[in-house]
């Protein structure tokens, strides 16, 4: 065989074997395990829930369906505040090493009428620690009622979304969306969704965060 033509052969060779290494890790990067935190408050914790029935549990259900290979880790503890969200999450970052966070805390400080100001810091904190450690980092959004005021409820809401563009994480608005307007939707509290609330629920939260652990 002439040198150039086995030259040509063996170069041709090397290069569809780098090529499948290539496609191969490329696989392997996708589909390799994820875990995902979820820190947030009565809302993803089942408050007056049977276990198994809200968003959080129908996400992992969402994924095994998906067959997106990930492990969800809730988190989320009911009253909880974005202080005590940022008090736990070093660590949790440090026990799980997340590959995807999310947030869904502030409805407890807006509840009580906490400084908008010291929510978002914290939120911001949050996000930050997050991205830190290589983690992408999802805020779900929340509203208040309107008996708090309008001044308080725009900044209240427009905090997600000032601390979401400041640390491109990605935002849910508002994970109530088509539920907060139902009062059937709620327990008796009229607080907390009822279970067949929460695929809505997972309809306003699936789209956003689904990019996100596609992401290699």
């Amino acid at each position: 065989m002439h040198a150039s033509l086995f030259f040509n052969i063996n170069k041709t060779l090397q290069q569809s074997v780098l090529g499948g290494l290539l496609l191969a890790a490329a696989a392997s990067a996708y589909s390799a395990p994820k875990t995902v935190l979820v820190l947030g408050d009565s809302l993803s914790a089942e408050y007056g829930l049977a276990r198994g029935s809200g968003w959080v549990a129908l996400l992992e259900q969402k994924l095994k369906a998906e067959k997106i290979d990930a492990a969800i880790v809730n988190a989320s503890i009911s009253g909880e505040t974005t202080s005590g969200g940022l008090t736990r999450l070093p660590a949790l970052l440090t026990q799980y090493k997340p590959q995807v966070v999310v947030i869904e805390l502030g409805a407890n400080d807006g509840l009580r009428g906490l400084p908008v100001s010291a929510a978002s810091a914290n939120l911001r904190s949050m996000v930050t620690l997050a991205q830190q450690q290589k983690a992408r980092v999802m805020l779900v959004g929340m509203r208040m009622p309107p008996n708090y005021g309008r001044a308080y409820t725009d900044k209240f809401f427009a905090m997600y979304q000032d601390v979401a563009s400041e640390r491109k994480a990605a935002l849910v608005p508002f994970m109530l969306e088509g539920v907060a307007q139902e009062a059937s939707m709620f327990q008796a509290d009229r607080l907390h969704p009822l279970a067949g609330a929460h695929p809505t629920i997972l309809a306003n939260i699936w789209p956003t965060f689904s990019g996100l652990i596609k992401q290699r």
